[in-house]
């Protein structure tokens, strides 16, 4: 079953967005990762890795940080330690753990604004959990939440920390999410644990919060996104639809229609991706790269739930009723190349992940196609966040056991590393870059424990971009 919608009267809503801009490169590339390379080392299932040397992709060896020993790079590049785990912020709160999921906003001039995420998992009845701030909690007991750093980027792509607070708290295992082109941070929860838990509130949700806002928000539970176990989101330009990936094996592929372009607390329609002639499908193994599969969008019809305790499988299970494909873990998604990219973290016969593009033909359909699947772990071990650097190359966090990489991957599909975590095996989150293009925002993650002490930054990169893809 599909939900018709009326493409006139909702582009007329949403005109605002005909000025959006959006970079959009392509990942046809990927495809190239598993070519024969007679010059490339093998991987234990004696494939053939292509890697991206300096002058064709990758930057070169990486070397530990003069300044900052715990991360390396490549040659030229440089490195400022914004923000560690501990520190004390503006606002009279420290930098909590579990620093996760992060977006870049241009705020005039020199000044650029990060949202940034973190997951802290503390339960409801354990001592050491601890909330980011007091002010305008959604959850007196939850520990999770937001901070805002305001940095000055200059032309050469250095940045300085301005200042750092918390924008939103009292929520809990805040993953990803995703920017908005209206200038918003979509934080989204990665639970569905609810007051039958020992919470003051039911979480599970998404929630918005401005760029330009000063300090803690008023939070508001989105329901009508849906209650599950949230990764990630993206937001399509044109039509103003948010896509949304669901960390849980099996997982489904969401969009949001809201009733009202950029106001996502009004409300809207919660639909899930079914791949046409094929209900059901599943998409997690048995796959082949580059097959094309018509693309329908069947209800949720029951989105949100007051119930203290519910399935993890609350919204999954009814758009699988009607249909709905199931993928594995979907985590990191973004807008880019006219559709949706998105990772299946556990997906493919290998079980190293996958990455699959929808491209919308119609308001109510379009096309899905696997660009990639990793045949080993040593090729791709489990895609997580995702972004795209303004030359069009791409950038993965892997999440899988013991990865401490962020990875680039060229246009004609070759992977290289671009940062080591020299110091623990917390992985890396949040990778994005400036409007101004000339920087990467990026952190070392920590522990998803409050009261931890291991290791967790944010940091700023900057250097030769032009010499390799990114």
């Amino acid at each position: 079953m599909t939900t018709t919608v009326d493409r006139r009267s909702f582009l007329r809503k949403s005109s605002w967005l005909a000025g959006a801009t959006i970079i959009a490169p392509s990942l046809s590339g990927l495809v190239a990762c598993t070519d024969a390379d007679a010059t490339a080392p093998f991987d234990p299932n004696g494939v053939r890795l292509r890697q991206a040397p300096a002058g064709m992709g990758g930057y070169g060896a990486l070397k530990p940080d003069k300044h900052y020993p715990e991360i390396s790079l490549p040659p030229g590049f440089h490195a400022a330690r914004l923000s560690v785990r501990g520190d004390m912020m503006d606002d009279g709160n420290r930098v909590a753990q579990a620093l996760d999921g992060m977006g870049a906003f241009a705020m005039g001039g020199n000044t650029v604004r990060l949202v940034r995420n973190h997951e802290v998992r503390n339960g409801a009845s354990d001592p050491n959990r601890r909330p980011l701030s007091d002010v305008n909690r959604y959850d007196e007991l939850a520990p999770s939440g937001n901070t805002t750093l305001e940095v000055d980027v200059r032309a050469d792509g250095s940045a300085e920390l301005k200042r750092q607070f918390v924008s939103l708290s009292g929520t809990f295992v805040n993953c990803a999410g995703g920017i908005t082109p209206w200038g918003s941070w979509i934080t989204s929860e990665e639970t569905v644990a609810g007051i039958g838990a020992g919470w003051k509130k039911n979480h599970g949700y998404n929630f918005e919060i401005p760029a330009a806002a000063d300090g803690p928000v008023v939070p508001v539970a989105l329901g009508a996104m849906g209650r599950f176990a949230h990764e990630a989101v993206a937001v399509d330009p044109g039509t103003g639809f948010v896509y949304e990936t669901e960390d849980r094996n099996p997982s489904g592929f969401y969009r949001f229609i809201p009733r009202v372009p950029t106001r996502l607390a009004d409300g809207g329609t919660l639909q899930m991706l079914a791949v046409l002639g094929r209900p059901k499908h599943d998409t997690r193994t048995g796959q082949t790269v580059g097959q094309v599969f018509g693309v329908e969008w069947v209800p949720v019809d029951n989105p949100d739930s007051d119930a203290p305790t519910i399935s993890s499988g609350h919204c999954f299970n009814q758009g699988f009723a009607n249909g709905g494909a199931q993928f594995a873990r979907l985590e990191g998604c973004w807008y880019g190349d006219g559709g949706i990219y998105f990772n299946a973290t556990s997906g493919g016969n290998a079980g190293a992940g996958q990455v699959w593009k929808y491209t919308p033909t119609s308001l109510n359909g379009g096309e899905l196609v696997l660009v990639f699947e990793s045949p080993s772990f040593e090729v791709l071990n489990s895609p997580d966040n995702i972004c795209v650097s303004p030359r069009g190359g791409i950038v993965i966090c892997e999440d899988g056991a013991g990865t401490n990489f962020v990875r680039g991957i060229t246009p004609d599909g070759r992977v290289f590393d671009f940062i080591r975590n020299n110091v623990n095996d917390a992985e890396w989150a949040g990778a994005c870059f400036s409007p101004q293009g000339r920087t990467m925002f990026v952190n070392i993650q920590g522990s998803t424990n409050a009261a931890s002490d291991t290791f967790a930054a944010t940091y700023a990169i900057w250097g030769p971009w032009e010499s390799g893809c990114l």
